[in-house]
């Protein structure tokens, strides 16, 4: 019975805040770039330079990366495959920006605000520029398609470093904690896209389309992305402002609506009324008297009254002639006594 009351309690309070009014948030907690933010953007640059420097001159790392492609994971544990298999997904562009662009176009609705859109949008943008040139720079083949075995496989026009399912789960749901709204959830959905885009470059590992090198320069990738979105929080104020002009702009357009200018009008004061004026007798109402001008639907000359118009007599009768009928006024003919 506890269970089931506070589960109703917890309905309740989610349906109370669904049903609020929505209202534009007037102080949204927007992330700046702080010290301790510029601290772990050099780190993580300096270990995406390290990284890429490793690979580039056939180092231990390389060596590793051969070592797992020949333990075949997929082999060593074929009865997680099938899942495998669908937990990936959870790194593609495609789904993934779908399911989070929808989630932050209600938060967008609910809170009159574009950010959240606009900033995905961004992040989106950052992420396709800078891991695409990346990988068409380094041109990186695949375990799959590795030609000589212990070489870095540089320069041979793939597409495979750094991972792109990694960086992608990186930024895509690191975004989610990105714009948080309170720093409890902030912390806690850190950690859940954390482990999440852990699983996704461990995944890619274990399938074998990626190196082991390409998911660490992955994770490094979209971290970069992330800490890098503070600089870019004036652009996005500045497209929000720009699009919600447009809006109104296009309602204006659309309803055509005329501005009407304002008549100025005299305010009337009021003054209380007296015990005088109580006892006063009431006056008779005052008509407006009209201008000596005639208005148009009269003809132009003097009018008279209706009482003072005389009468006027047709000029003819409208019954018809009889014979035997004499006008008033006139004596009638004696006529003859006939006997019968």
């Amino acid at each position: 019975m506890r269970t089931e009351r506070n589960l109703t309690r917890r309905l309740d309070r989610v349906f109370a805040r669904l049903d609020r009014e929505p209202e534009r948030p007037a102080h949204i907690d927007v992330p700046r770039m702080s010290r301790h933010r510029v601290v772990l953007f050099t780190a993580t640059l300096a270990f995406y330079l390290a990284i890429v420097w490793a690979v580039v001159i056939s180092s231990w790392l390389v060596r590793l990366d051969w070592q797992v492609m020949f333990f075949r994971p997929y082999q060593q544990w074929p009865q997680i495959h099938a899942f495998l298999d669908y937990y990936v997904v959870l790194g593609q562009r495609g789904p993934t920006a779908v399911m989070v662009a929808a989630w932050l176009g209600w938060r967008s609705w609910r809170q009159h605000t574009l950010r959240p859109l606009l900033t995905l949008a961004a992040s989106l943008l950052l992420l396709n520029v800078t891991v695409g040139a990346a990988k068409l720079g380094m041109g990186r083949l695949g375990p799959h398609y590795a030609t000589v075995i212990g070489s870095n496989e540089m320069g041979l026009g793939g597409d495979i470093f750094p991972s792109g399912h990694t960086a992608n789960a990186v930024v895509t749901w690191g975004i989610l904690a990105y714009l948080a709204s309170s720093p409890r959830a902030r912390r806690w959905l850190s950690a859940v896209s954390a482990v999440t885009s852990l699983g996704v470059g461990l995944t890619t590992v274990y399938l074998g389309t990626h190196w082991l090198s390409d998911v660490l320069l992955g994770w490094a990738a979209g971290l970069l992305i992330l800490l890098a979105l503070p600089w870019f929080e004036p652009l996005v104020t500045r497209a929000e402002t720009g699009l919600f002009v447009l809006r109104d702009r296009w309602r204006a357009r659309r309803g055509r609506t005329v501005p009407v200018p304002a008549v100025p009008v005299t305010p009337v004061v009021l003054k209380p009324r007296t015990a005088a004026d109580q006892h006063a007798p009431a006056r008779e109402p005052v008509t407006s008297v009209r201008g000596s001008r005639a208005p148009i639907h009269l003809a132009p000359g003097p009018h008279t009254a209706r009482s003072e118009r005389t009468p006027v007599t047709p000029a003819g009768s409208r019954r018809p002639p009889h014979a035997d009928r004499v006008p008033r006024g006139t004596s009638q003919p004696v006529r003859p006594l006939t006997g019968g």
